[in-house]
């Protein structure tokens, strides 16, 4: 596998490739390095605007929405099919902008990307609406269409994915898009825009706007011409989205943060929870909304699981992502391992007692943080209550059931949970009591297409993945046919 070759990024707009209006750049930085690799346009509000009138045009000359949802998803399986036969450029863009080890970004982003084009595309020729019985003298039946412009506005941690599954179901319904990549992250959109032209995607159809949060996403939230917003991002700034855009009634699916608990019960297999347990901390260098930061023990095994995992979570292999024996890379930028650095520090204060790791690891000058279990904290710390969003795990032991549910619902947050358990009715017993949007059985981060994640709570409203995503991007009309 021959390097990529980075050549400097201009925005996407109306199928062509553009400057920005100001001629303005931005750099895009290797965190395995810290190093600058190219840089991209950035975006300002005349950019956003021209990418919303294109999308605007598009959607009302019907070059997409027009379509049948069959030619639709004919193209939407192109999409996939040309994210396959593209594997290896789209991993090393990956790896290289987020700072992934490159056999995940094979296994799990680039795969995953590719299966959420072709399970949407399955989807695109299933919109219908039904018949419905009344008592009146006439035919009334329901169909449902698509909702208009769609701001796509995704992160840092899982660029390619989580702009799929925004893109996927939104063009799927008869959509169009701007979509704006992280600041940090945007190289997999750029590459994507060009595959989805390459695909069949009319022009206009598809819009990628690169540069910072607070001008180009800011420009696009409140812009007239948007009819409905997707976002993933942190709780903070889902706030101020969904305020902004209730302000203009425009609909909203938001996936949040979280802090998902993972509960260990006594009869679990330990042998098969601690890989459940390392994978969900340390999953993406714990960049990860749904990972698994607080581990919740029984009392009984709680000494026992902290000491296999002092020995085991140093083994992890954190290194070069480049390396395809590496399991943890370096944090996505040197103020996500500031952050890292910082709970961990406040964790000591608070009368954390460190099992393994906290430190940065000096290595080629990028980001990079140990894994790190911590110990003896009292559920109101703020490093057990707060998103860390880094590899960082702490352990609390629990007496009861019942205390495992409540300590596993005291956050704030609700997007994700894990139960690792043999004793089946126990696990639907718990699952049905955690207060999350999906809930894991002696395992972690098994996700797919056809399943619908989302929070509640802080972490969020609405659904990815799934036909239950297609919902968020069409609306209900109900016609009705005199018969008399």
């Amino acid at each position: 596998m021959s390097p990529i070759e980075i050549e400097p990024g201009r925005l996407f707009v109306g199928g062509q490739w553009r400057e920005a209006a100001d001629g303005a750049r931005t750099e895009v930085v290797d965190p395995s390095r810290g190093a600058v690799v190219t840089t991209v346009a950035e975006a300002g509000a005349a950019d956003v605007d021209a990418a919303v009138r294109s999308a605007r045009e598009a959607f009302d000359g019907g070059a997409w929405s027009g379509l049948s949802g069959r030619e639709r998803g004919r193209i939407l399986h192109r999409v996939a099919e040309l994210i396959r036969e593209n594997a290896d450029e789209l991993a090393q863009l990956e790896s290289l902008d987020v700072g992934k080890p490159i056999s995940l970004c094979h296994a799990v982003d680039v795969t995953n990307a590719a299966n959420d084009y072709e399970h949407f595309a399955a989807l695109a020729h299933s919109l219908d609406g039904s018949v419905r019985n009344t008592p009146m003298n006439a035919l009334a039946y329901t169909k449902r269409e698509p909702l208009g412009v769609v701001a796509a506005i995704t992160p840092f941690n899982f660029p390619l994915i989580l702009a799929g599954s925004k893109i996927g179901p939104a063009l799927a319904a008869g959509n169009t898009v701007v979509h704006k990549p992280a600041d940090e992250t945007p190289l997999s959109a750029l590459y994507m825009a060009g595959l989805l032209q390459r695909a069949g995607v009319p022009d206009g159809v598809v819009n990628v706007v690169t540069g910072a949060g607070p001008v180009a996403g800011e420009a696009l939230l409140r812009h007239r011409g948007v009819d409905k917003v997707a976002f993933t991002g942190s709780t903070a700034i889902g706030r101020h989205v969904a305020a902004t855009a209730g302000e203009a009634l425009k609909p909203v699916t938001m996936e949040l943060g979280g802090n998902a608990a993972n509960i260990v019960f006594e009869d679990a297999d330990l042998e098969k929870a601690v890989g459940a347990i390392i994978k969900a901390f340390v999953f993406n260098t714990g960049q990860f909304c749904m990972g698994g930061p607080r581990l919740l023990v029984a009392r009984s095994v709680h000494s026992t699981l902290l000491g296999i995992l002092a020995d085991a979570v140093p083994g992890v292999p954190v290194g070069d992502p480049r390396d395809p024996g590496t399991v943890v890379g370096p944090m996505a930028g040197e103020k996500h391992l500031k952050k890292v650095e910082e709970y961990v520090d406040l964790a000591r204060k608070e009368g954390g007692r460190i099992v393994c790791g906290g430190e940065r690891l000096d290595l080629d000058g990028g980001f990079y943080y140990k894994p790190t279990v911590i110990a003896d904290l009292s559920n109101d710390s703020r490093v057990v209550q707060e998103e860390i969003f880094g590899p960082v795990l702490t352990v609390q032991p629990f007496d009861s059931e019942d205390e495992a549910v409540a300590l596993a619902n005291s956050t704030p947050y609700g997007l994700a949970s894990g139960v690792q358990t043999t004793n089946l009715a126990r696990a639907h017993r718990v699952a049905d009591r955690l207060q999350a949007g999906i809930v894991w059985v002696n395992d972690w981060a098994m996700l797919d297409p056809a399943v619908p994640f989302g929070g509640v709570k802080d972490s969020g409203y609405g659904r990815e993945y799934g036909p239950e995503a297609l919902d968020a991007y069409t609306r209900v009309k109900s016609v009705v046919v005199s018969l008399d």
